[in-house]
């Protein structure tokens, strides 16, 4: 006599019909995928190169209120930029074919981005609060790098997005990366 063998429930990805290969990916975050670069791009372009330098050309307006505005906007701006680099980042993962030059702008403009946030950014934001304070600190070169990294930051996202938007079709997978 034989004994019946235990039979142990199928895994899940079995039951479901689901497998954990990565798909192509729905509408919403292929949109999200060609848009979120511009979207990026127009906020850094309209606040670091537009709202800041009218700030202190408007009238009333001093240098320390002018700093402290600009500390409240660029943390906040930063914020949403960390936000926007996740999602880039969680959306080209996913994609069930991932292009090299897409990994490659993707991830300078999360190092520029990583530099000005945790690098630059307390650097200023301490300056900042010595100009409010009454105490001006010396001259040094941290708020010339910001800028340029600004100006570096703008030319990878607009390549970035443009590389997106073009290798990404308006329907199906995308098309692989053209022969260099």
């Amino acid at each position: 006599m034989t004994r019946p063998t235990p039979t142990r429930p199928a895994p899940a990805a079995a039951r479901t019909g689901r497998t954990r290969h990565r798909s192509a990916p729905g509408p919403v975050a292929q949109v999200a995928l060609v848009g979120l670069p511009f979207t990026w791009l127009g906020m850094v372009l309209a606040i670091s190169f537009l709202e800041t330098p009218l700030k202190f050309a408007a009238a009333g307006i001093t240098l320390p209120l002018g700093l402290g505005i600009g500390r409240l906007v660029f943390g906040a701006l930063n914020i949403i930029e960390l936000a926007f680099a996740t999602t880039l980042v969680v959306l080209v993962v996913r994609r069930s074919r991932v292009w090299r030059s897409v990994q490659m702008l993707l991830g300078g403009v999360c190092a520029t981005l990583l530099v000005q946030v945790a690098v630059l950014r307390p650097v200023l934001d301490e300056r900042t609060l010595q100009v409010i304070a009454g105490t001006p600190p010396p001259p040094a070169p941290w708020h010339l790098a910001y800028i340029a990294l600004e100006v570096v930051k703008v030319a990878v996202l607009a390549a970035l997005g443009v590389t997106i938007a073009r290798l990404t079709p308006a329907r199906g997978e995308p098309r692989p990366d053209p022969p260099n």
